[in-house]
């Protein structure tokens, strides 16, 4: 081939690489520079910033990146965008590959366009092919009405990915901005939901709506700002101070979970040293009606520092979250006697059982802390349906076919001994302290009930009440009956829990469990 028509054919390519490299550059622009220094200006990071900090240095692949939207209404046509608000693709987190997308709040208010969901179903397509983890950055107006059904139908699609992805690979969702309309409902059906204070928002409809509709006046962060989440509703299952919190909360969430529903957590490297743990001879007061905190008891139990709280502020009477223990991730379920003395209740039952779910299908053993005097009486519970929502925790952890361990160090009373991972439910090992109380309720309300007469009949009412109370405890207000009928397979003491619990998990490692050949239960919602 001739000389001169090499360097014309190099030419050509040269003038097609610098129109790709164009195209790019305005695609890594998004909404332009302008939009980009607002959103430095609230402190929030781009949405190409936030996939960049979060994934290894150098690990991001692009997918969709000159995509455009097709809509010609409005004057659409003459606002093109590559990318068209969304960045989507997979890299690795702490070497783990997970697929990721960012919705850019430069471009149409980070609104939902039919090519910006097809662009989301694409990678959550590829995330449940490979069997690896998806990341939602959320920062979306909510539906692009200038597209009117065809955004609808966007989202619908990505909820129905949602669901054929749950229990398959891990789905997390972090809010980082506004979040309305049908955007809530994505993040909603995900695994977790980390919202930013101050700059997050979810809400079905907005406060202007709220005034126009109920005469509500609510500023956006009384309606669905990430404090009323956590606190209220339980939406939000973990807060974080800014962005760049945010996703180190992402990353470290990430490492107690396994890839898919198929593997088991990574575990740590871990040699067995002295586990004996004096100070938990000390923590249960000696009087039943003082309170303590279980997050005391799960400090000296677990490998250090390793515990990772869900839904911290929501429900406080029961305790949610990771830890790893031996090197081993798990999860732990703890009633907490500092908050309604570690009653169940509405809220601790659903916070308690889709916890217990989600361990249950990523394979993440569950160990049960457990100091319960009961389910909470009263009308509101009653009238909002703390039968059905107890049935919840009752059903998830009968279901669950991971490991589980429960160690009772105080009060096990009524039906709340029951639902707590009891032997009868299908719990794997069962460990009581010796000041343990298994019965149906407390010594002073059974002996009102079994001794009515006898007290009434007395010369001094009071004093017989102390002593058929006294009697009672004697009988039931310990470990041990439960212990004879084999309920509780060993009385321990505090100080070795560490221990008996690492190989009571090392025990259980393999551990398969025949399920029901059904398509699936109907778990009372």
């Amino acid at each position: 081939m001739p000389f001169a028509s090499l360097r014309i054919k190099a030419h050509k390519m040269e003038a097609k690489i610098k129109d790709l490299n164009e195209k790019l550059a305005l695609a890594y622009l998004g909404g332009g520079q302008e939009r980009i220094d607002k959103q430095h200006q609230k402190k929030k990071l781009t949405a190409r910033e936030r996939v960049l900090y979060i994934l290894d240095e150098g690990s991001f692949e692009e997918i969709g990146a000159l995509v455009i939207h097709r809509t010609t209404e409005f004057g659409m046509e003459e606002e093109i965008i590559y990318g068209d608000g969304v960045v989507t693709g997979y890299g690795t987190i702490n070497g783990r590959l997970t697929y990721i997308f960012a919705q850019d709040f430069t471009v149409f208010g980070g609104s939902l366009s039919e090519t910006h969901a097809e662009k989301i179903c694409k990678i959550m397509d590829l995330a449940l092919k490979v069997g690896a983890p998806i990341i939602g950055l959320n920062d979306s107006g909510g539906a692009r009405i200038q597209e009117g059904v065809r955004s609808l139908g966007g989202y619908a699609d990505i909820f129905y990915k949602n669901v054929q992805s749950s229990g398959i690979i891990p789905q997390l969702s972090a809010i980082m901005g506004p979040c309305a309309g049908g955007a809530v409902y994505s993040p909603a059906m995900t695994d977790f939901t980390i919202m930013v204070e101050n700059s997050s928002y979810m809400f079905v409809t907005g406060p202007n709506v709220v005034k126009t509709v109920t005469n509500e006046e609510v500023t956006s962060e009384e309606l669905g700002g990430a404090n009323t989440h956590a606190t209220k509703s339980g939406v939000a299952h973990i807060t974080a101070t800014n962005d760049v919190t945010c996703l180190e909360d992402l990353k470290k969430l990430l490492s107690y979970l396994p890839q898919n529903n198929k593997e088991i957590p990574k575990h740590l490297p871990y040699q067995l040293q002295e586990e004996v743990r004096e100070n938990l001879s000390n923590i249960v007061p000696g009087n039943a009606n003082k309170s303590y905190d279980m997050h005391a008891v799960i400090a000296e139990i677990i490998d250090a520092n390793s515990f990772y709280e869900i839904h911290k502020d929501f429900a406080e009477n029961i305790i949610v979250g990771f830890a790893r223990l031996g090197g081993r991730s798990i999860g732990i379920v703890a009633n907490q006697p500092l908050i309604l003395a570690g009653v169940l209740d509405v809220n601790s039952s659903k916070k308690a059982a889709r916890f217990v779910r989600f361990c249950d299908a990523f394979n993440i053993p569950l160990l049960v802390l457990e100091d319960v005097p009961g389910f909470l009486p009263g009308t509101d519970q009653e009238w909002n349906g703390i039968i059905v929502n107890g049935a919840k925790l009752l059903y998830a952890f009968s279901e669950a076919t991971v490991p589980r361990v429960t160690v009772i160090t105080r009060k096990a009373y009524g039906g709340a001994y029951d639902v707590m991972n009891s032997k009868h439910i299908g719990a794997d090992m069962n460990f009581a302290w010796p000041s343990a109380e298994i019965a149906v309720m407390g010594a002073k309300g059974a002996a009102e009930i079994i001794f009515k007469r006898e007290i009434k009949s007395a010369e001094n009412p009071d004093e017989k009440l102390k002593e058929k109370e006294t009697e009672y405890a004697a009988l039931f207000a310990n470990p041990y009956s439960a212990a004879q009928r084999g309920f509780i397979d060993e009385v321990i003491l505090p100080k070795d829990t560490r221990i008996k619990l690492i190989k009571a998990f090392s025990m259980l490692e393999n551990k398969e469990v025949e399920r029901p050949n059904r398509k699936h239960g109907n778990i009372p919602l």
